[in-house]
């Protein structure tokens, strides 16, 4: 008999129960372990589907809405520069090398303000000064561009210096479809598993 997975709710409850000390950066060492494997697996699955020689490879990490002590990891690949954010990792893949090139990786955002306050800055921390700077500057793709000697446009870069020929191309002009949000409504308090930690 298949044995039945831990729902993230319930991972989040045990997590919550768990009274042990954990190492930081053992914890940090775990999570990376298989990082790059990853990330590869991700840039293979895309190599008959983006048409270009080179594309990126994002990975970033996000918070959940509902459970507080959950970190979620998305690995994907995209074929322009992608708009920076915190708590995320560009890296480029070159399908004729088969190999991957950091070209960013932004922490938090209150450790991005921290560092780019900073006037100096540990020697191992002066890439990630850069780029947090330039991320607040509005410079980061530029930066991308000068420190990686690529030419690579972003998606809105793209889309605007291709204006014309796309809308000749048959393509429409038109704001984007908003996302639904989430109807928190929906949640009775009897669906929460852990109602301790729930505010009502």
């Amino acid at each position: 008999m298949k044995r039945k997975r831990l729902t993230a709710g319930e991972k989040s409850l045990k997590a919550s129960l768990d009274s042990a000390t954990y190492n930081g950066v053992e914890v940090a060492e775990a999570t990376f372990d298989n990082l790059h494997a990853q990330l590869l697996k991700n840039a293979h699955d895309h190599i008959s589907k983006i048409d270009e020689p080179e594309f990126f490879v994002v990975w970033v990490r996000a918070g959940d809405p509902l459970l507080h002590n959950v970190r979620r990891y998305k690995i994907y690949s995209y074929p322009h520069l992608p708009s920076p954010r915190p708590e995320q990792a560009v890296f480029l893949y070159i399908k004729a090398q088969d190999s991957l090139t950091r070209i960013w990786s932004l922490p938090p955002a209150k450790i991005m303000a921290a560092i780019s306050e900073a006037s100096v800055v540990d020697k191992k921390w002066a890439k990630t000064k850069r780029w947090c700077d330039a991320f607040f500057d509005g410079k980061l793709w530029e930066l991308a561009r000068t420190e990686q000697k690529f030419n690579h446009l972003s998606e809105y870069e793209y889309l605007n210096a291709n204006r014309e020929k796309l809308i000749k191309a048959g393509c429409k002009e038109g704001s984007p479809v908003g996302a639904e949000p989430f109807d928190f409504s929906k949640i009775s308090t009897n669906q929460v598993v852990n109602s301790q930690a729930t505010v009502l």
